[in-house]
């Protein structure tokens, strides 16, 4: 068994790829101004982080808390991935631990990455036999990264064939102003709609007029051509920001 931060720690700053490093943060964003403004990247691919989450997927919480507050992204997704290694074997006492835990560290879960490939896992997993009230507190919060884990956590709730939080989360989430959550809200409207296309008919029924063009998209992508147009044809209202009326 393989536990130590320090090793798992040096095995990830051997594998940095610096030109690779340069890719990756033009394309998560870390401009000034951009929504991953300031991440530090090393340049190592998901599969070889995926493999050392696996070696050390001992850690303890305490190391994963390590890792979660450096500023290098790959070490905040190396830690997630050994979470979800962690709670899909996890008894009910242990995965209530690691859901807690990932909920006091949403401050370091700050990329789309981070969010999307972890929270279904992690908190959708726990909160499948729970209350799920800390979702809508997600929702309501004024972090972009807290309220788009609060759409992709009922993921895991959408593959049970249970779809009432997510047109909840959905509704609340019509008018948001960031690309980033009119995609993840599209997105899992289409996922309901793969598994009952009629929840998703009646909901996009009486909100397609006004959902933002890109979450509108993403929800009807499955839909045949004429489908999609009778729903593009409702105007949607653009950015999700309603124009205001002329006096």
């Amino acid at each position: 068994m393989t536990d130590s931060y320090s090793d798992l720690q040096a095995a990830l700053q051997s594998l940095a790829n610096p030109e690779k490093a340069q890719h990756l943060m033009r394309f998560f964003k870390t401009g000034p101004g951009e929504y991953g403004a300031g991440d530090r990247f090393l340049g190592i691919t998901v599969p070889e982080q995926r493999r050392l989450a696996k070696q050390y997927r001992h850690l303890s919480l305490e190391a994963v808390a390590q890792l979660l507050e450096s500023p290098w992204h790959e070490f905040r997704l190396t830690a997630l991935l050994i979470l979800t290694d962690q709670v899909r074997k996890a008894d009910a006492a242990r995965q209530a631990e690691i859901a807690a835990f990932y909920l006091d560290h949403t401050d370091r879960i700050n990329n789309w990455d981070l969010v999307d490939g972890t929270c279904p896992a992690i908190l959708g997993a726990y909160l499948l036999h729970q209350d799920r009230t800390v979702l809508y507190q997600l929702a309501a919060s004024n972090n972009l990264w807290e309220q788009r884990i609060a759409i992709i956590t009922t993921l895991a709730f959408i593959r049970q064939g249970q779809f009432e939080d997510t047109l909840a989360i959905a509704t609340h989430l019509l008018c948001h102003r960031h690309d980033l959550i009119h995609k993840a809200v599209g997105w899992m409207l289409r996922e309901v709609g793969k598994q009952d296309v009629q929840v998703l008919e009646a909901f996009l029924d009486k909100h397609s007029h006004e959902m933002p063009r890109t979450m509108l998209r993403y929800a009807i992508e499955r839909f045949n051509p004429a489908q999609r147009q009778h729903y593009l044809k409702s105007k949607p209202i653009s950015g999700g920001i309603p124009k205001p009326r002329s006096r």
